[in-house]
């Protein structure tokens, strides 16, 4: 029961929540709650479905560390007694990695990489400098980019990463714990002067080239940025040859922003140097298409973004959680996104389920893990070998989650690559 007090605790801190909150809720003792973080007590599977909800958390991750099957699970045994104990074997037989060579794909290029197998969705990793790799890649063999880059580009030296493992210095913030929740890093985006933004906006202008050259025509790019550098992203993508196609809006309440004037807190209390972010860009771009939309859909299966359903397109305003800390301790990468908001957009990424997608800055498998949990084909490259590892790790753990608040009959249809409810802002 140890690890499941500690899951429960991180999930509480995590969702703000004290004990006495979590007590209050459940009409249970403060104590009570403290002997459940510290592994003292087991609670039953009515409890833990109540300790869930309070915390605002799908419940499947603490059933199973308090030794109970979540009922889809068992329904999955029950249905399928022998294959599915099967395919579990197979699935984490040498860590889940798979030799055979993989078909259908246009060769990769020399770097290491790992090839792996999943139900119908396969994947290739590869270790090495995306801009190589494309230079090399064939022509028109990608029909989607989701990535989220290095948008501040500093922060991912060899120097400032260096700072970020020993946790102090450089670009990287590292915020001290606030009411006994650890803040995760972030990069001090303002500290960029005018020749790291010019340097910025020449490596995507050259990446943009390269990223433009792999996709078939009609492909879309979904990038990640941040308000304070996307003009500089989007017009190097531009000037590449793409078209913009909108901004998809994820919003999710962050730590960013809202301070006070340095140093000066008492004597402006009523000032705030910037605006707390709610909310972040993600670019849409498309390489243009040959002919018309339908033209182009037949012949290179794509132009569009995948409906959620036959009454309802795909929307540009997303609801996102912060990433849970359980796919952060599967992959404590500084920039890893949530699966519930990743699988979305990768599923819309492809408008008939069929092609291959890029993440050319791999980071921590986020996107490569939502492909695979989709059902869609996809490469990652990544140059830093610590990234790299974790990402070959984590990648089929991080498939394997249920996202945070995603009902199981929706995450079940979501995995088939069939439509689900889009969460967005009308809803």
């Amino acid at each position: 029961m140890h690890q499941f007090g500690q899951h429960l605790r991180a999930i509480r801190i995590g969702c703000g929540l004290t004990q006495a909150a979590v007590s209050k809720q459940l009409n249970v003792s403060k104590g009570y709650i403290s002997r459940l973080e510290g592994g003292k007590a087991r609670p039953s599977e009515s409890a833990v479905r109540r300790l869930a909800e309070a915390c605002g958390t799908d419940p499947g991750s603490l059933l199973i560390l308090a030794g109970y099957l979540p009922g889809d699970i068992r329904d999955i045994f029950r249905q399928y007694p022998t294959k599915a104990p099967a395919v579990l074997r197979e699935t984490f037989r040498d860590n889940g990695y798979e030799t055979e060579e993989r078909t259908g794909i246009a060769a990769a290029v020399a770097e290491p990489h790992a090839v792996f197998q999943a139900n119908e969705a396969t994947y290739d990793l590869v270790q090495g400098d995306c801009f190589e790799w494309m230079e090399r890649h064939q022509a028109d063999s990608i029909h989607a980019i989701v990535t989220d880059p290095p948008y501040g580009l500093k922060e991912y030296t060899d120097i400032e990463k260096s700072k970020l493992r020993r946790g102090r210095g450089g670009v990287w913030r590292i915020p001290p714990a606030i009411g006994g929740c650890v803040r995760r890093p972030l990069p001090r985006f303002t500290v960029l002067n005018n020749d790291d933004k010019q340097e910025l906006a020449e490596f995507f202008r050259k990446w943009g080239e390269r990223a433009f050259a792999v996709l078939v025509p009609g492909g879309h790019v979904f990038i990640a940025t941040n308000p304070l550098l996307s003009q500089l992203i989007y017009t190097a993508l531009l000037e590449s040859g793409f078209e913009k196609r909108g901004e998809i809006i994820r919003l999710v309440q962050t730590l960013r922003g809202g301070d006070r004037p340095k140093n000066a807190h008492d004597e402006f209390k009523d000032v705030t140097v910037m605006p707390r972010s709610c909310w972040e860009p993600w670019g849409l771009f498309r390489k243009p298409c040959e002919g018309r939309v339908q033209d182009n859909l037949r012949k290179w299966k794509t132009g569009g973004l995948r409906r959620v359903g036959l009454d309802q397109p795909f929307c540009d305003v997303i609801r996102s959680s912060p990433t849970r800390s359980i796919e952060r301790e599967i992959a404590p990468h500084p920039s890893l996104k949530p699966q519930g908001f990743m699988r979305e957009i990768v599923r819309a990424a492809l408008p008939l389920g069929e092609g291959i997608v890029l993440d050319p800055f791999m980071g921590g498998g986020s996107t490569v893990a939502a492909a695979l949990a989709v059902g869609y084909t996809s490469i990652g490259i990544e140059n830093d070998p610590q990234f790299f590892a974790m990402a070959k790790e984590a990648i089929p753990r991080l498939a394997a989650l249920v996202p945070n608040g995603q009902p199981k009959e929706r995450s079940s249809r979501i995995s088939r690559g069939t439509a689900s409810t889009q969460p967005t802002l009308f809803d």
